[in-house]
């Protein structure tokens, strides 16, 4: 064969071979070797084997030679490999095969590919076992012709190679293809049913999801994972909890892959119980702390309200890489505690590590949570001029809300005006979000135009300019916006807030009837008014967004989500526990001034993780400075 050697193979070793019989038992020394190179371990034991292959004049030898160049590939040698095929004399399919699965198995497709048509070319035909190497992680466009050629050699029923079709088009988000090709199979493996599983799971389908893995006779850890992973990257952290519990109870091992969606989760809901249990699990059954496990632990516990152990755990990761330091920072950017958020990004400068993107985030949304306008500009004119990244949509956006809040709103739609990236309805609503915080009407009027007239306008838009309108008390403009958003189908999201207690975790509605304590939970609201109004507490009706009467504006800021949590917290936990609830909307003016006075008259913290930030409340003070 004739063919361009990409590598130089390496001159066989000086030391001595491995004992093997010459001369007169040559047969018996082929046999030997082609053992001692399926048992080797290591890259050197294989360099002395192929010394004695050259001394033996066995170097072309069929079989040896195709054992060796496979082992080299398994050994993490694959330009060692490519060098031996490129000296291969009229390799065959199995050589053709094995470099090719080589190449895929490591995500060279690129390569694999072009193996493959070189082998076409020199008129070797491809078997079943060919096409399902280099199937793997084989990208959508090729594989679409490799179906093609499949079904014209008659492949295309084989279990392996129809698996690995399922799982290109299933990679690729092509549910409706991989369903047919899955549905159509005669058998199915336990391969092809995981492939088939990760296909829904990655594409949001978790019902058909859990159909196929509720149906499946056997399950392998593999399966629990994709399953437990679907749910948390799904936003459906309470079903990954439930499932994770399923999993332990049918005695399967949990690895690596299982806690990092597992803490996910735990992060998501704001579980502290169940972060700390699993955290105790990684340490007991021989899960390996190293820097992935470690950087999921610091963000579970951020996200659950304990910097504390987060920062314990981040100091005692070793090999620290960039995304262990960026998990931290943004850690201390969410909890608004923006000076340490800044030393440690000058500390991770300092070790020698650049930046990233997500770096930049945390940093910039640490000066958005203290006002610090010079510092955001300071550090986002850097990321350019300094470090040679380009500001993306999230770095604008955390400058749009450092300068919003700040109240340089005009200044921040300027920004908004100038990027070199089209905005997104989410920085759109950030800048809108300030115009309500301050007041400014016309700019805010102006920006919906500017979103309807060009198609951008969603629903947030309209939600944003109707509590603008009530803010000011148009009540005309609100009935006109309202009667817009109910022809459009458009709904507001309610508040909702959830708490964890005895490893269980309980989400309350605003005005919620619903929790199986409701009767002891209103109780307890009402002796919370009583201690409110003796303390002096007057309810900031004016920030009830509807044209009511006093009194109902009053009832309606009593029924707020976390108020209600709060008062189940109280009677559920014993006194002095802190209170942990995670709030999907921005707390409310009315709300942040209640949990500052409870944290007060009770003697307890308060941790409230709401859309933007925490808020840390002791004794009648909250550690955002009133400033959200």
């Amino acid at each position: 064969m004739s063919s361009t050697t990409l590598f130089t193979i390496p001159p066989p070793p000086a030391t001595a071979s491995p004992p093997v019989s010459s001369g007169t038992h040559h047969l018996i020394s082929t046999n030997r070797l082609a053992v001692l190179i399926d048992k080797s371990k290591t890259i050197n034991h294989l360099l002395q084997i192929h010394a004695v292959l050259f001394r033996q004049d066995l170097e072309h030898h069929p079989i040896l030679n195709f054992k060796l160049q496979r082992s080299y590939s398994s050994l993490g040698r694959l330009d060692y490999s490519a060098a031996l095929f490129g000296r291969t004399h009229n390799p065959n399919i199995f050589f053709w095969t094995a470099i090719i699965h080589g190449h895929a198995l490591r995500g060279l497709h690129e390569q694999a590919l072009n193996f493959y048509v070189q082998m076409l070319t020199q008129g070797v035909e491809p078997n079943p076992f060919t096409f399902s190497s280099i199937l793997k992680l084989c990208p959508i466009e090729p594989g679409k012709v490799l179906h093609s050629q499949a079904v014209k050699l008659g492949f295309d029923s084989d279990l392996y190679v129809r698996t690995g079709l399922l799982d290109v088009y299933a990679r690729s988000g092509d549910v409706a293809s991989a369903r047919q090709l899955f549905d159509t199979m005669p058998e199915k493996s336990l391969v092809s049913l995981t492939a088939m599983l990760t296909c829904y799971a990655k594409n949001g389908e978790l019902d058909s999801a859990r159909v196929l893995f509720d149906g499946m006779e056997e399950r392998d850890g593999v399966c629990w994972n994709v399953m437990i992973n679907g749910y948390t990257q799904n936003g459906m952290p309470n079903e990954a909890l439930v499932l994770f519990r399923r999993m332990l109870k049918a005695k399967v091992r949990p690895n690596e892959v299982t806690v990092l969606s597992v803490l996910s989760a735990c992060g998501q809901l704001g579980a502290l119980e169940s972060g700390r249990w699993v955290h105790s699990y990684i340490e007991n059954n021989g899960i390996q702390f190293n820097a992935h496990v470690g950087t999921a632990l610091v963000d579970m516990y951020s996200k659950c309200g304990s910097l504390e152990d987060a920062r314990l755990v981040f100091d005692n990761i070793d090999d620290k890489d960039v995304v262990a330091w960026n998990s931290m920072i943004v850690g201390y950017a969410m909890h608004g505690f923006s000076q340490e958020a800044l030393q440690l990004f000058k500390s991770m400068s300092r070790v020698g590590l650049h930046p990233t993107d997500i770096t930049f985030i945390g940093v910039l949304s640490a000066c958005g949570h203290s006002g610090w306008v010079t510092e955001g500009w300071s550090i986002f004119n850097s990321m350019k001029d300094e470090y040679g990244i380009e500001p993306k949509i999230e770095h604008y956006g955390c400058m749009v809300n450092l300068l919003g809040r700040a109240g340089h709103v005009e200044q921040a739609y300027e920004l908004v005006k100038t990027m070199n990236i089209e905005p997104d309805p989410v920085l759109w609503g950030t800048l809108l979000g300030a115009c309500r915080l301050h007041g400014n009407i016309a700019l805010g009027k102006e920006i919906v135009q500017l979103l309807v007239d060009n198609n951008l306008a969603n629903s947030g838009t309209y939600i944003l300019l109707s509590n603008i309108y009530a803010a000011l008390g148009d009540w005309d403009g609100v009935a006109r916006l309202r009667t817009m958003m109910k022809d459009m189908g458009v709904k507001k999201e309610p508040g909702c807030s959830s708490i964890e207690v005895n490893n269980k975790v309980h989400e309350f509605l605003a005005g919620g009837l619903n929790h199986p304590k409701r009767k002891e939970i209103y109780v307890m609201l009402e002796e919370i008014n009583g201690w409110l109004k003796s303390h002096g507490y007057k309810p900031q009706t004016e920030i009830v967004l509807h044209d009511i009467a006093e009194t109902e504006k009053e009832r309606s800021l009593e029924v707020h989500s976390e108020k209600i949590a709060i008062a189940f917290a109280l009677i559920s936990t014993r006194p002095g526990t802190t209170i942990k609830i995670v709030k999907n909307l921005r707390v409310c003016v009315d709300c942040h001034e209640v949990t500052k006075l409870i944290s007060k008259i009770t003697g307890r913290k308060i941790v409230v993780r709401d859309r933007n930030r925490f808020h840390h409340f002791v004794n009648g003070f909250c550690s955002c400075g009133d400033y959200w």
